[in-house]
């Protein structure tokens, strides 16, 4: 074969192996963003930061909400459901001072060592008492008198229904109805406070007002 007819026959042959490797099968890089085979950094990866946002924000509402809601109970509890709060509260020894037992719309009052009759001071407390009933016709209230825990328990009794009686004839004066009024006499028997302390007696000689 003479030389011109190789060099022909050569690139032929050259040019037939590149044509068929032209035609073979395209080899995919296993880190191409194709199908599901996506790099860090891509779309989908951008959307699951936002779906995490999403949720972070749903949270964030979630604990908002929360703090709302227990806020709200907290409202609540202030201001009329009070059920929990106030019974807690009326646990604390500062609310017992105040309030004694009486109920939360009333006033108690309190006795100099041994006396029935009604301080003075005191009167601002009956005259809120009084306004209080007369402003809520419907409503009844229970007079408990009580006394510390000095001297015999029959003298304590008889005592404290004295303060009693003393507070429901100021009461009538006022103009509620004896109807309206009861009263009860626990002497020493429950004390408010256990201590033996001027102030712990002080504040156990006294008459609670619970409405009915």
């Amino acid at each position: 074969m003479n030389p011109i007819a190789r060099l022909f026959l050569a690139a032929t042959l050259c040019l037939s192996l590149f044509a068929l490797a032209g035609c073979g099968p395209k080899q995919v890089s296993p880190y191409t963003p194709t199908g599901n085979n996506m790099p860090e950094g891509s779309a989908l990866d951008g959307g699951m930061g936002n779906i995490t946002e999403e949720m972070g924000a749903g949270g964030s509402g979630m604990g908002a909400g929360g703090g709302a809601g227990a806020g709200g109970v907290e409202g609540l509890d202030a201001t009329g459901g009070s059920g929990l709060s106030f019974a807690a509260d009326s646990q604390s020894d500062a609310y017992k001072r105040e309030h004694g037992r009486s109920s939360p719309e009333m006033r108690p009052i309190y006795f100099d060592f041994d006396q029935s009759s009604i301080r003075g001071d005191q009167i601002p407390s009956m005259e809120h008492n009084g306004s209080y009933l007369k402003n809520n016709p419907s409503k009844s209230v229970l007079i408990e008198g009580n006394t510390d825990d000095r001297g015999t328990n029959e003298y304590n009794l008889a005592l404290a229904e004295r303060r009693a009686v003393a507070a429901r004839s100021y009461l009538v004066e006022f103009g509620i109805e004896d109807s309206r009024i009861r009263t009860v006499s626990y002497g020493e028997e429950r004390p408010l406070f256990t201590g033996q302390s001027e102030d712990d007696y002080a504040h156990n000689r006294r008459d609670d007002f619970i409405l009915e």
